[in-house]
């Protein structure tokens, strides 16, 4: 898991990740294979069912096949800290942009931000800005990059740094809405709308809930004999995209290794792939040991990460330069790996969704993941209906109660599942626990809100570069 003293403030935004669909065929002769009743037809009661085979892709982003692999050290745990013991474990595709994000894409969320909020909660403005002065040391001299480096246009594609988990997550809550409001629009139901302010703009869970009409374009039918004859884009329209996320340590790691590449037999259209388990490796860029190219061509020799090589050097001697970077680099730089994902070592460190703890959760082996907090969106209880949106256009959330989850036959008994089946028996609060090491009892600040980062830094040594 790398350091994880993850207050760094030297920490990017993960690459974020949106699910992948099944992409099966939905009836085409528009009846049903179970009941004979036809779809789509008002006269039978207009269920309406879209001729749907797959998700459209999402700008920027590559796909991730799943599969299983071993996660966890790849070498000798140097730090004693035991927090990366290999273990089995499966994931479900997905896909995942193909470059950290940048920024001239996050200052495109700012700029968002600032339009539709900074007259009146300006406070949500300075919330979302990253903190220029992660790059100041008491022996260093680095004042030009608090000055430049997140707004100077030289730096647009470099990635953004100085940013927390929260405004990371919140980033790619502001990405849900914007990809899928540019999908409604492209596809006619909304017109483009330059004046959104405050609670009047596009949120696309109250869209979907019925809360924001915004410009309106043209609406689809309404087959529902009891309908209005015309009404919004639905789920289930498969026109707009599931929520954008930060991955999963899981996804993350499976997708940094891309063992894709060591499958000697890829499934094509002519022929199954080979299900073979191949030897681990340690770098995203396949067997190779070293973090030089090993390749006989014009690249022979050059570091395929930006990393820290020793003490003082970062970047090699002037006129042979061995990674052309010193501080952060291009998100394009460098080789991909075998899923087409840029800088999956090195360049800086990502943020991932789970909860730090060192016996890390296995989830049966499947799609293992620590960090559920589980909520609903606020309904009002005399009708059920949908709660109205609050004043900066979110539908209400809540947890859910211990009388919810008593109905249900489920493996926990609480909403917030963060520190579920940890082994902290002392803990104090959720905040502070316990614990035996080298003979001695002390403290950890360890907690809820101590998340996990992954994939090293320009900063970082090569032994780091392991996903």
């Amino acid at each position: 898991m790398g350091n994880i003293q993850v207050i760094n403030k030297f920490l990017a935004i993960a690459s974020v990740v949106v699910m992948a669909s099944c992409g099966s065929e939905t009836s085409n002769n528009l009846v049903s294979e179970k009941t004979g009743m036809n779809y789509n037809d008002p006269r039978l009661g207009g269920y309406d069912v879209a001729k749907v085979s797959e998700q459209v892709t999402a700008p920027g982003v590559q796909f991730v096949e799943g599969g299983t692999f071993t996660m966890g050290a790849t070498d000798e745990d140097v730090t004693y800290e035991n927090n990366n013991a290999p273990h089995r474990v499966t994931v479900s595709s997905f896909y995942m942009d193909e470059t950290e994000v940048a920024n001239v894409h996050y200052r495109e969320y700012v700029y968002w931000m600032t339009r539709t909020f900074g007259s009146d909660y300006p406070n949500l403005v300075t919330a979302a800005l990253p903190d220029t002065t992660c790059w100041r040391k008491a022996l260093q001299f680095n004042e030009p990059m608090v000055e430049n480096y997140f707004r100077h246009g030289s730096y647009a594609y470099y990635p953004v740094v100085g940013v927390t988990w929260r405004q990371a997550t919140d980033y790619c809550k502001w990405r849900t809405d914007r990809v899928n409001e540019i999908l409604l629009i492209k596809a006619g139901y909304l017109k483009k709308n330059p004046n959104q302010v405050s609670e009047d703009n596009f949120n696309y869970q109250s869209y979907l809930a019925g809360q924001y009409e915004g410009a309106v374009g043209n609406k689809r039918r309404d087959l529902d004999p009891t309908g209005g004859g015309k009404r919004n884009v639905r789920l289930e329209d498969g026109i707009t995209l599931p929520s954008f996320r930060l991955p999963t340590e899981a996804e993350w790691e499976y997708a940094a290794l891309a063992l894709v590449g060591q499958n000697p037999v890829k499934d094509t259209k002519r022929r199954r792939g080979e299900e073979i388990v191949t030897d681990r490796q340690v770098y995203p860029w396949g067997d190779n040991n070293s973090t030089r190219e090993g390749l006989n061509n014009q690249y022979q020799g050059e570091q395929l990460a930006n990393y820290r090589r020793g003490a003082g050097d970062m970047m090699g001697v002037a006129g042979g330069l061995n990674d052309n970077a010193d501080r952060p680099t291009d998100v394009y730089s460098y080789k991909t790996n075998s899923y087409g994902l840029y800088n999956m070592a090195g360049n800086v460190s990502e943020w991932v969704m789970d909860v730090y703890r060192a016996d890390a959760p296995d989830g049966d082996g499947f799609n293992p993941f620590r960090g559920n907090v589980f909520t609903k969106v606020k309904t009002i209880p005399e009708d059920g209906t949908i709660d109205e949106k609050d004043s900066l256009g979110n539908l209400p959330r809540v947890e859910l109660t211990q009388e919810e989850l008593a109905e249900n036959n489920i493996d926990y008994r609480t909403s917030d599942n963060r520190d579920y089946a940890d082994g902290d028996t002392n803990r104090i609060n959720s905040m502070q626990y316990e614990y035996n090491r080298d003979r001695a009892t002390g403290s950890t600040l360890i907690n809820n809100n101590s998340r996990v980062v992954k994939g090293a830094s320009w900063n970082d040594r090569a032994y780091w570069l392991s996903p």
